[in-house]
């Protein structure tokens, strides 16, 4: 499996590339007294790079020092040794940067046609989800992502915490995964998640009709001003899919505004939450 790397240090690498232009790679490196090979892991985002080799090279190519702090910023940033490094032997490369995107995005707009999203996963509702994967090998593995799954979740608190809009379809309050009993206490912990700060959390109940998200379930996540650039994911069967380009992303942003147009208000949500938890409770 290749190294796992940062969104930052991937940011950081391009910026490089671009402000190296027609340079050869091979000139650039010899004049610092680097190999060509140390240069290309920085720009590939396969190693970081340390203030000072970064100062040599941002000097090389006429960066004002008055211009360098983003270009710093994300240097340091991408040193910084990510939390799913325990975990890596479960973290697959798409995934990996899907949680290095996750730990930065300033907001997670997050439509949901199926299952609870895992940022609000109790662990026996996740289990229950992951064990149902046609990829599982052994209980070793189940475990392991279990593990991950559960460790994403500190995101919510974090200093700032990320502004969550999620938006459930109705189903996803009845479907029984892992039991009743089992959803049940989940359902509880969607009403919990509901009251807090910076979470606002709705539910599409089925005589909304047909609408714009009737073809996937997709999340956006947006970044802080003068960063990047908002990333939509999908997951799939055989992986997560991000899409990047801005048409793309003004299509799943519409989508979400109706949505939103289409869905409970966060009071009515929370009562068809806990009316929906209290049946299955009888």
């Amino acid at each position: 499996m290749a190294r796992p790397t940062s969104t930052a240090r991937r940011e950081l690498g391009g910026e490089l590339r671009r402000l190296r232009g027609e340079r050869r790679a091979v000139d650039v490196a010899t004049a610092l007294g680097w190999s060509e090979s140390k240069l290309s892991r920085i720009e590939t985002a396969h190693t970081g790079i340390t203030e000072s080799d970064l100062d040599r090279l941002l000097t090389l190519y006429g960066v004002a020092v008055e211009d360098r702090g983003r270009l710093r910023d994300l240097a340091r940033r991408g040193r910084t040794r990510a939390w799913w490094t325990p975990y890596r032997s479960s973290v697959p490369d798409p995934y990996d940067e899907y949680l290095a995107l996750e730990s930065e995005a300033v907001r997670i707009s997050e439509w949901e046609a199926q299952v609870v999203p895992g940022l609000l996963q109790t662990d026996e509702y996740a289990r229950a989800v992951i064990e149902t994967g046609a990829d599982i090998e052994d209980m070793s593995t189940i475990q392991r992502r279990l593990a991950v799954r559960m460790a994403r979740q500190a995101v919510l608190t974090r200093d700032p915490p990320p502004a969550l809009r999620l938006i459930l379809d109705e189903g996803v309050l009845l479907r029984e995964v892992g039991g009743r009993d089992v959803q049940c206490r989940q359902l509880s912990r969607l009403y919990e998640a509901s009251t807090r700060p910076g979470v606002e959390l709705l539910i599409l109940p089925f005589h909304a009709g047909a609408h714009a998200g009737l073809t996937e379930s997709f999340l956006v996540m947006e970044f802080g001003e003068g960063t990047r650039n908002p990333v939509v994911h999908i997951e799939g069967l055989t992986g997560g899919l991000f899409r990047v380009k801005a048409d793309e992303i003004d299509v799943y942003q519409d989508a979400f505004d109706d949505l939103l147009e289409r869905a409970l208000s966060p009071d009515q949500s929370r009562t068809a939450i806990a009316e929906t938890r209290d049946r299955l409770a009888r």
